[in-house]
């Protein structure tokens, strides 16, 4: 049977995302001891609203269709990104905000799930266009409590970014002039617009920690046949957008791992000596993709450097690029989610079979959500983080090289503090360090209860099964709590 065959049969026999989502989410619920009554309320998504909206672009009327989900309510406000794609459609928007509910349990972010997406090619508008479209939809969900600070908060998502949050929170705030929290309306603005340093980055930063955490303990690193430290591995990395191409900055300039393939819509690179990740970043804003790029090989096909042999693979871009048509190809001993939903139902249970640790998207992409309820807080307190504080912090540590360059004199120079140590010691925290040692400890508590039901269950075989039975129950838990 040829490839193409193949791939055409397990395609037919693939579930989709949403079956995907509810697949993994019953395979976990059959371990827990919860009333019928509410595990069927923790599964089910709890409303999907649809607008249809015209706005006159280049002479006539044009309309689109966006969704706003709200899977779970038990913590409100509910959070989730809004992405722009042609292929955004019910049924994902929902397994996107079911996979929110369970991420921000996990994570211990004080939300519940929602997801919104619109119908858009945001390539095929200029600026002026996509910013009356937004509005638009802005408009339309605001005026539902669906963009609301202390109901439902949006975040960027695919297709959205820095830009497009500015729009929806200055549309939210046209039309409510008194509310003084408005800026909490929607998180991953720009800095100067009421956004906090660190959240572009925090999705690929909380991929780099995950992986961190994971090579902590000498057990999983086992579990995934590896060996070494997190500087040891070769990393492969689908999709260099914004996820993508932090983690794997961040990998390869921080932890010293190597990257060896990059795989884009045009095709992929490959060098088993390392790929600069900076260079191709800048090759693909100045030429649109990596085709070309004269420091690696360049493959046509996306599918042979993604079957390439490595240690961790990094899915940072669509849903299902490892499915039934692939799996049995694929062979990275570690796979990180950094996307949503990468990794299908079918794919998992054979990636699970084959000895293949996969650190699951609820956890691994949590950065994002983790930093935008830190800016969400932000705005509701109307001060930056470290603005209180840091001077003084910086005065107290004066104190103490102050008494250290005392000890220094009393000793005829015999002894003096390490170069660089002062600088580094005096400076206090500022935005930037405080939010990353934020997400820091939040993917580390949150990996750490994952791995401990993980170990200590003999049922539970892998992370992503872990990830569910913790989120499920946080949120049933906050069920009871209610009344429910």
């Amino acid at each position: 049977m040829s490839q193409t065959v193949e791939t055409q049969n397990s395609a037919a026999s693939e579930p989709s995302f949403r079956e995907s989502v509810d697949l993994m989410f019953n395979r976990a619920v059959a371990l827990m001891d919860l009333p019928p009554g509410l595990e069927e309320k923790i599964r089910v998504c709890n409303a999907t609203y649809t607008v249809r909206f015209g706005v006159r672009l280049r002479g006539k009327i044009q309309t689109f269709t966006g969704y706003r989900s709200v899977h779970s309510d038990h913590m409100e406000p509910v959070k989730g990104g809004i992405r722009y794609a042609l292929s955004v459609h019910q049924d994902e928007v929902e397994a996107l905000a079911a996979l929110m509910t369970y991420k921000c349990a996990l994570v211990e972010a004080p939300f519940g799930g929602s997801k919104g997406g619109l119908c858009i090619d945001p390539r095929e508008y200029d600026e002026h266009e996509l910013e009356q479209v937004t509005r638009r939809f802005a408009y339309e969900l605001a005026k539902r409590d669906l963009i609301h600070p202390s109901q439902n908060v949006p975040a960027p998502d695919m297709g959205t970014g820095e830009r497009e949050m500015a729009w929806i929170a200055d549309q939210y705030a046209r039309m409510n002039t008194t509310d003084i929290n408005a800026k909490a309306c929607v998180t991953g603005k720009p800095l100067n617009a009421g956004g906090i340093a660190g959240r572009v980055e925090a999705t690929g930063r909380g991929v780099q920690y995950a992986l961190r955490e994971f090579f902590r303990h000498p057990e999983d690193i086992a579990a995934a046949h590896l060996s070494g430290t997190l500087g040891d591995q070769r990393i492969i990395v689908q999709g260099l957008g914004n996820v993508g191409y932090h983690a794997a900055k961040f990998l390869s300039e921080e932890d010293g791992a190597k990257i060896i393939g990059i795989i884009e819509h045009d095709g992929a690179l490959h060098d088993p000596e390392g790929i600069n990740v900076e260079a191709v970043r800048d090759w693909i804003v100045t030429h649109g993709g990596v085709a070309g790029y004269p420091h690696a090989a360049h493959a046509k096909q996306s599918a042979e450097v993604l079957e390439e042999a490595c240690d961790i693979l990094i899915p940072a871009a669509l849903e299902a690029v490892i499915n039934l048509g692939n799996a049995e190809r694929i062979k990275a001993k570690l796979i990180i989610e950094a996307a949503n939903g990468p990794v299908t139902a079918g794919a998992d249970d054979i990636l699970r079979k084959k000895g293949v640790v996969i650190i699951p998207d609820m956890y691994a992409n949590a950065g994002g959500v983790t930093v935008s309820y830190f800016e969400w807080v932000k705005n509701l307190s109307h001060i930056r983080f470290g603005r209180m504080q840091r001077r003084q912090e910086e005065a107290r540590h004066q104190l103490v090289i102050d008494e250290l360059e005392q000890l220094s004199e009393a000793m005829g120079g015999k002894w003096s503090v390490s170069d660089g140590f002062r600088e580094k010691y005096l400076r206090g925290a500022d935005e930037l360090e405080l939010v990353r040692s934020g997400l820091d400890d939040t993917m580390r508590i949150a990996y750490q209860a994952m791995r401990k039901v993980w170990h200590e269950r003999e049922d539970v075989e892998d992370l992503r099964t872990a990830a569910y039975l913790v989120a499920i129950e946080k949120v049933a838990a906050s069920y009871r709590a209610k009344g429910l």
